[in-house]
């Protein structure tokens, strides 16, 4: 139910995004030109009459104060559904926690150098072993000298 909720309120907030910027851009520049004239300025004044500074500035302020309320719900509605923040979930670390981790970091690289050396090491003595066997079997038998008799 509140993911449903969740999405209607999202839908709402784009909708209110989009007349936002619609409602800046309809409003008259300072300089009587620009992207307001383009898109509607005059527009806006024969549809609202001679007050239409006014009411283009209130519908801007109304909006504004409903988008930032629907980003905050948004976003409790999100960590209510989620069961809290990351924040909250993290465990606090303790000054004991923070130093065994940095003995933990110091004594890797050396287990790591520790074990480079017996990687480099036992290919060797593979080949070692590999190459005495082959000469150990390609040697004949030694011949059994006859029995004297």
């Amino acid at each position: 139910m509140s993911s449903i909720l969740i999405g209607i309120f999202t839908f709402v907030l784009v909708l209110v995004c989009v007349l936002l910027v619609l409602v800046i851009l309809m409003q008259r520049p300072n300089a009587q030109a620009g992207m307001g004239a383009a898109l509607g300025g005059g527009a806006a004044e024969g549809m609202f009459g001679g007050e239409a500074g006014n009411v283009l500035t209130r519908a801007t302020v109304k909006l504004t104060v409903l988008f930032f309320v629907l980003s905050a719900g948004l976003y409790l509605g999100y960590i209510w559904t989620t069961g809290g923040s990351k924040i909250e979930q993290a465990k606090p670390l303790s000054l004991s926690a923070v130093a065994d981790n940095s003995k933990a970091q110091q004594a890797a690289p050396a287990k790591a150098k520790e074990s480079k050396a017996a990687q480099q090491a036992a290919p060797a003595k593979a080949k070692e072993s590999k190459a005495a066997q082959p000469a150990e079997a390609s040697k004949p038998a030694p011949a059994q000298s006859p029995a004297k008799k």
